[in-house]
């Protein structure tokens, strides 16, 4: 077991899924039979950490009921001999130590981290965004985590994208160390492409120093008031290094409606149960 913590931040509004995130988080928003934060948890554990904090708000109890014990449920299923799903509810609930603290206003990603101060407390931790998916054969945490482990610094992950989409995205402007790995000397925040200093963008898994906490104190807020990790990353980079990494994977953006889609579809087509009916559909659609 990985002695690190996790912090999870799903508090945003999910404004883009509106009217679905009227009232459900966009972090519950199904990928097949699952909900996506569970995914996001599920690569935490995979990586070896069992301890933790998702950063939630207003309307986010929904997520706390998810990965609590549903007594009532279980009971059913019991009494009906329906060991499989039994045994799949309850894993649920038996996967990691959980916490939860609220973000009482939406004051940005910087802040959203900031609020797990005092449970963190002085040590590396992960950050893995709720509203991020990166489907691998080794957990994109754990490749940050191995990372960390051979530089003893902040690791935090990108990736390749096309030129046209850096605007989209903060983007790091730096130095190769070897294959796949790089020493930031700075982070752009949603560049022009005239601007970006490079075509890789961070993609929502951190390993962080704690002393990120007294970054985030020192920044001051930005639009709408938000406090934005990008700032503090900068702050950071001023007093120890951070290094990115190029991880293995493919990474699904929930905040974007079409990938939402695209996971859906991928994953099924990985599924016997779905495949064939799923790829005869897709032809006959195509043919009308």
């Amino acid at each position: 077991m990985l002695f690190m913590k996790a912090v999870i931040p799903a508090a945003g509004l999910g404004t883009r899924f509106l009217p679905l995130t009227k009232n459900s988080p966009k972090e519950m928003l199904p990928i097949i039979d699952k909900p996506a934060i569970q995914y996001v948890v599920e690569e935490a554990t995979e990586a070896g950490i069992d301890d933790i904090i998702i950063i939630t708000g207003r309307g986010k109890e929904v997520i706390e009921n998810h990965f609590d014990v549903a007594y009532e449920l279980e009971k059913v299923l019991e009494e009906r001999g329906e060991r499989k799903k039994l045994e799949e509810i309850r894993k649920i609930s038996d996967m990691a130590e959980i916490f939860y603290i609220r973000q009482k206003m939406p004051l940005g990603l910087g802040h959203a981290i900031y609020v797990a101060k005092k449970h963190v407390g002085n040590e590396y931790f992960a950050v893995l965004l709720g509203d991020d998916i990166i489907v691998a054969d080794k957990p994109c945490i754990k490749q940050l985590v191995d990372i960390y482990k051979k530089y003893g610094k902040s690791v935090i992950a990108v990736q390749e994208v096309e030129e046209h989409l850096v605007s989209k995205y903060g983007v790091v402007d730096a130095e190769k160390m070897e294959d796949g790995v790089y020493r930031i000397k700075k982070l752009v925040e949603k560049p022009s492409i005239e601007k970006a200093p490079s075509n890789l963008a961070v993609m929502g898994r951190y390993i962080l120093s704690p002393k990120i906490f007294e970054c985030i104190e020192r920044i001051k807020p930005g639009k709408n008031n938000e406090i934005q990790l990008t700032d503090a990353l900068n702050l950071l980079l001023k007093e120890e290094e951070i290094y990115a990494y190029e991880f293995d994977g493919k990474r699904y953006d929930l905040g974007d409606k079409f990938d939402w889609l695209r996971i859906n579809i991928e994953m099924a087509l990985q599924r016997e149960e779905f495949k064939e009916k799923l790829l005869n559909l897709i032809k006959r659609i195509a043919i009308e």
